[in-house]
């Protein structure tokens, strides 16, 4: 009988990088573990925070999700990280560091592949250095959606109206009233189904929402990375 394969999932983002080490079927076998992200988010820095956090688990594979469009294994954005990035091959990179085979994909397309139920519309945002973005239609993953960075009000984008730091120079109140709009918004334009909320900025809201939009917990963009295993 042969052993199960356990995968280190690996969320990396603006403000910490976050690891778990998963079972075949998803399940948590590791507690989270969390670093704050480099003041300088390079990717030799990042990549050095992963290697600590790597460094006594057991793992036969990883899963990795990046704050930005992720081709092939290769960042091709990265707006809250380092220009470095740009065109920097991390799936490669993790291989020759981790020694383990990689899989690579836009942090908000893993949180949804941890938090949709498989029909219809489904979009899913992260609300946190950034704004995540990812669509599903009936499960399958269209990719790259990169919300955030399309005009929403006043000239500005989702991200520049949305992000921490329109948070914390906005304050709750005005985020909130920012937030309940863009869901109408979103709604509007995309006729979804159901519509989930990750990252760490949910916490903040303050707002009835409606009943096709739920809050889907922090640790669901490590445990979808188990999905980038089923081929």
């Amino acid at each position: 009988m042969s052993e199960a394969i356990q995968t280190l999932a690996v969320d990396i983002g603006g403000s910490g990088i976050k690891v778990m080490v998963l079972d075949e079927q998803g399940n948590p076998l590791s507690e989270r573990d969390r670093i704050d992200t480099p003041l300088v988010p390079t990717p030799e820095a990042v990549l050095d925070v992963v290697q600590q956090l790597a460094g006594n688990k057991t793992f036969d594979r990883v899963s990795v999700g990046f704050p930005g469009v992720v081709r092939c294994g290769i960042t091709e954005t990265a707006v809250n990280l380092h220009p470095d990035w740009i065109g920097f091959d991390l799936a490669n990179a993790l291989i020759k560091q981790l020694g383990k085979p990689v899989r690579a994909a836009n942090d908000a397309d893993i949180q949804g592949l941890g938090a949709i139920a498989g029909g219809g519309v489904e979009l899913v945002v992260t609300l946190g250095t950034g704004f995540g973005s990812a669509m599903f239609l009936n499960g399958r993953l269209i990719p790259n959606l990169e919300l955030g960075h399309h005009p929403f009000r006043k000239g500005e984008t989702y991200e520049q109206q949305l992000g921490r730091a329109a948070l914390d120079e906005a304050g709750k109140r005005r985020w909130n009233s920012r937030l309940e709009r863009a869901i109408d918004q979103l709604e509007y334009t995309f006729s979804y189904d159901s519509l989930y909320l990750g990252g760490g900025n949910t916490k903040k809201i303050e707002f009835i929402l409606p009943a096709n939009v739920k809050i889907v917990p922090n640790v669901t963009g490590l445990l979808g990375g188990i999905a980038l295993w089923r081929d």
